[in-house]
């Protein structure tokens, strides 16, 4: 790629604000727009030059996370509303900050009661003639008995018996001007009528109406419109419809038109349709801002470089930081202590497998019966596909989806697919293939053929709606399976390691060694030098320190699975005789994770997480099918642990471990704050946390206690022996400070250079601006806990470490000299 299509393409214009450091605040009516303005000076001492806001638009009642949208012409009023909105970023600006903001373009929720979402209660009551009719993702005509609102209890047959639901009568919050109207009501639901059926006898009107109430458990098989993965309640949009891309925008692009906000993060952007066509609308609409999408990239898996944007949300970066601390010599024995507790000889890529394919027999199973149906109609219209049956292409796309090996391609209908894009859906088709019958090999090509918009069948049809129909809903399918099947099942069932099972990681890439995190940031460089880069997030399966804390088990192994042995026996009376083996590995990993010098995490935490990461692995308890006994069964003997001797032995191993943790703990915040990209900083992670999976994670931050901490730092300077927690704030301030004093390290044309180090050990780099070297990072990796004698060839001239404020001369130099008091140095050039 050249230098001048990707200064177009991948890096904001001049008129538009390129992000240096940002720092992510998590939202909610507890720490809303005025909470914010009250910490804007200590972010600003920090050295934030970015605040980055999740979404502010108003979402549905109770929503602590704002990704559920309910009104896109509202800045939340539990936030504060436009005029708070509009305080905090003048605060913000005026500070010399700036503000990015997260978009959900992809879905709307479907709040109780209903009326909170005006755009779905005008299509429920209007149907064809609502004037968001085009706005979600179903064909009203094609919706049979309605859209299914699967939020009954019980049968509709029985709650009709039992009267649950009724006939009320209520002025509707938004729709005033129509005065009092008839409605129904179930419990807190509450749905409208449709004009003229009013009068009807109960069970008459219901049948009558443009939505179909049903049982919930209806959802997974019958389910008409598309969903958020597959939760029911957030409803997928149109967004690649005009009209929906420009009113469901319109106050974000005039809030960033009257320089409230500068820059956006896109969420879940392989949901859309055409996510390269939704970034070149936003771009043009932006003017090219600095926008990055959450995209989970799979292994050596790249952006496409046809998408007008910054880069990703950083989940590439993390799965390579992760590595570069994991030590792969362990990793052979947790993988047989491992299998010799739970049990399973399946490989991680069979548990996938085995995980997406439970995921389309379940809560999947309406969104691929709805592309197979798609795609049998297409063959039963064509006389020369017509011996394709239903049940045949089902079987295909069972086994297409759960053998795609990344979220999506990006097949556009109309567009001959990249090479990229052929490649990747031929493999997942050989791959199937292995698992079909001979008979259904021909259907196989067939399905392929339709999905890469090839010529198959009948002359003249290639462009016909339905193809084109199928191609989209494909990859939006495969997205959801493997989201639901990877991350939230694969990843609490494969637990060897489980610092690696990370979103946009996972146990097929434990380790990264030093060349080929090189090799990534020298990619970057070139292609996407201004994306944005993370160690923690509110998607993240835990924090970067509890990562942290765990990633030494492979380092430390013998030791840790002696140390199994011995507080296993201690608690072997209170280990439930059925207890899952995967369950108990992660939660021995989960303790060790969370111990801090002042203990484990509350046992209420503890639970909390241990029920959901049960639930997500769907082997022995569901969210819809919950096994109570066993569920209390784990809780309990989590309690037992944390009870007895055991408890001391993991508190001994996690004093072994600490130096190694420390080591990870400070040495990938060094790197990431001056590697390639903008760096995040998730709410309250300048310290070391405990965070566990959302919505653990989203817990309040103590900021008058981060504030306290860090004038005390500034006022006296780091102590002698200073807790984990000083260390941290002390390397993310400094790091923060000198990249707003210096935000050329944040641009494009600061490169990257990887430098000679006398071992493997370490890892180091230069950036460079003008192709001479500004600034240098070295840092150990997990082994050993110490930097030996080492040495490490620094570019020559002056040297001063920003870290200690000692200086060093170029040249070939002890590693030790370089680093000092920490397991990481950054150098700037210091000019005579």
């Amino acid at each position: 790629m050249t230098t001048e299509v990707r200064r177009h393409s991948h890096v904001p214009p001049a008129q538009r604000r390129q992000p240096v450091t940002s720092y992510r605040i998590q939202l909610s009516p507890d720490f809303d727009f005025a909470d914010v303005e009250r910490i804007i000076p200590y972010l600003s001492a920090l050295g934030i030059t970015d605040i980055f806001f999740s979404p502010i638009l108003q979402a549905a009642p109770g929503s602590n996370h704002g990704y559920d949208v309910v009104d896109h012409e509202q800045i939340s009023v539990d936030l504060g509303g436009i005029d708070g909105f509009r305080r905090v970023s003048e605060a913000i600006h005026d500070a010399g900050m700036h503000i990015i903001v997260d978009i959900v373009p992809n879905h709307m929720a479907v709040p109780t009661p209903l009326y909170h979402n005006r755009a779905l209660w005008s299509l429920l009551r209007d149907g064809e003639d609502s004037r968001y009719l085009s706005w979600f993702d179903i064909e009203l005509s094609d919706a049979g008995d309605g859209l299914l609102m699967p939020v009954l209890g019980e049968r509709i047959g029985q709650a009709l018996a039992d009267a649950t639901i009724t006939l009320d009568e209520m002025v509707v919050p938004g729709f005033e001007h129509d005065g009092k109207t008839k409605v129904v009501r179930y419990y807190d639901h509450v749905f409208p009528i449709r004009r003229g059926t009013e009068n009807l006898p109960l069970a008459e009107l219901l049948d009558a109406q443009f939505y179909r109430l049903a049982h919930w458990r209806v959802a997974n098989e019958e389910l008409n419109y598309r969903r958020f993965f597959d939760v029911d309640t957030l409803a997928a949009i149109r967004v690649e419809n005009p009209e929906v891309f420009r009113e469901s925008h319109k106050l974000l692009l005039d809030l960033m038109e009257e320089g409230h906000i500068d820059a956006f993060r896109i969420d879940h952007p392989d949901g859309l349709a055409d996510p390269r066509e939704y970034f070149r609308n936003l771009a043009e609409a932006t003017g090219g801002a600095w926008t990055v999408a959450e995209k989970i990239l799979e292994g050596e898996e790249t952006l496409p470089s046809d998408w007008p944007c910054a880069g990703t949300t950083g989940y590439d970066t993390l799965m390579r930081l992760q590595g570069l601390f994991t030590d792969p010599t362990g990793l052979p024995e947790l993988t047989q202590f491992y299998g010799e507790l739970s049990g399973s000889t399946d490989s991680v890529t069979s548990i996938e497998i085995k995980s997406k394919r439970q995921i389309v027999d379940t809560s999947l199973y309406a969104e691929v019966e709805r592309l197979s149906t798609i795609l049998a109609n297409i063959c039963h219209a064509d006389v020369r596909l017509r011996d394709h049956t239903h049940r045949s292409i089902q079987e295909v796309i069972v086994e297409l989806v759960v053998h795609m090996d990344r979220y999506r391609a990006y097949v556009v209908p109309g567009e001959k697919p990249s090479s990229e894009d052929e490649r990747v859906l031929r493999s997942a088709a050989e791959r199937a293939g292995r698992n079909l019958d001979e008979d259904r090999q021909d259907t196989l090509a067939v399905v392929i053929d339709l999905l890469l918009g090839n010529e198959v069948g009948s002359a003249g049809r290639t462009h016909e709606a339905a193809r084109n129909e199928a191609i989209i809903r494909f990859q939006q399918v495969c997205g959801a399976v493997m989201a639901k099947g990877v991350e939230d099942t694969t990843f609490y069932r494969y637990t060897v390691l489980t610092s690696a099972n990370e979103v946009g990681a996972g146990p097929h890439y434990f380790t990264t060694s030093p060349d080929d995190f090189h090799d990534f940031q020298s990619r970057l460089s070139l292609t996407w030098p201004v994306t944005m880069t993370t160690l923690s997030t509110h998607d993240t399966k835990r924090c970067e320190d509890v990562r942290a804390r765990i990633a030494p088990i492979a380092q430390y192994t013998d030791e840790w699975l002696e140390m199994l042995v011995k507080a296993r026996d201690i608690v072997s009376s209170d280990r439930p005789s059925g207890l899952d083996g995967q369950s108990e590995n992660l939660l021995w990993q989960t303790l060790l994770g969370t111990w801090t010098p002042e203990g484990p995490i509350s046992l209420e935490r503890l639970e909390a997480y241990l029920l959901k990461a049960s639930r997500e692995q769907k082997s022995w308890t569901t969210w819809t099918e919950q096994n109570e006994e066993a569920e209390r069964g784990l809780v309990e003997y989590a309690k037992a642990i944390l009870e007895s001797e055991a408890a001391d032995l993991l508190q001994a191993f996690a004093e072994r471990s600490s130096a190694a943790a420390r080591t990870h703990i400070l040495a990938q915040k060094a790197i990431q704050m001056t590697c390639i990209g903008v760096p995040d900083i998730y709410n309250g992670e300048e310290i070391t946390q405990t965070s566990l999976v959302d919505p653990d994670n989203r817990r309040a931050v103590d900021y008058e206690g981060l504030e306290q901490m860090l004038t005390k730092l500034d006022r006296d300077g780091l102590p002698s022996s200073p807790s984990l927690d000083t260390e941290k704030l002390w390397v993310t301030s400094r790091l923060a400070r000198l990249r707003r004093d210096n935000p050329g390290i944040a641009s494009a044309d600061c490169g990257y250079e990887p430098l000679p180090v006398s071992t493997g050990r370490a890892l180091a780099f230069a950036r460079t601006l003008n192709d001479q070297p500004v600034l240098v990072t070295a840092a150990m990796r997990n082994l050993p806990d110490h930097s030996g004698d080492y040495t490490i060839v620094l570019p020559d001239g002056h040297w001063r470490n920003v870290l200690t404020d000692t200086t060093i001369e170029g040249g070939n130099q002890p590693l030790a000299d370089v680093l000092g008091r920490f397991p990481a140095a950054v150098l700037e050039r210091v000019h005579d």
